[in-house]
């Protein structure tokens, strides 16, 4: 019988070139689309914009700490190894 295993992978993945200005495009894409698809399906585009913005910035600034603590975590983690 095959067991699965739900440790995390070893080797950990490298921070993209642009982390922050990248997930802010990904999420004003996102926004936009919602603003989009709210218009189209007859809903108010006030509205629709205001919820967007809203979640937008929330999604941003979550994403942004999350970066700005791995980008902290990776400099302990090569103070204690030398590097």
């Amino acid at each position: 019988m095959k067991r699965l295993r739900w440790d995390p992978p070893e080797a950990k993945r490298s921070l993209p070139k642009h982390p922050y200005r990248d997930s802010a495009l990904l999420y004003g894409a996102l926004a936009v689309l919602v603003v989009v698809i709210s218009v189209a399906t007859g809903g108010g585009f006030v509205r629709a914009l205001v919820y967007a913005v809203v979640v937008f910035l929330i999604a941003t600034a979550w994403s942004w700490r999350s970066w700005r603590n791995r980008e902290r975590e990776e400099r302990i983690r090569k103070a204690e190894q030398g590097e």
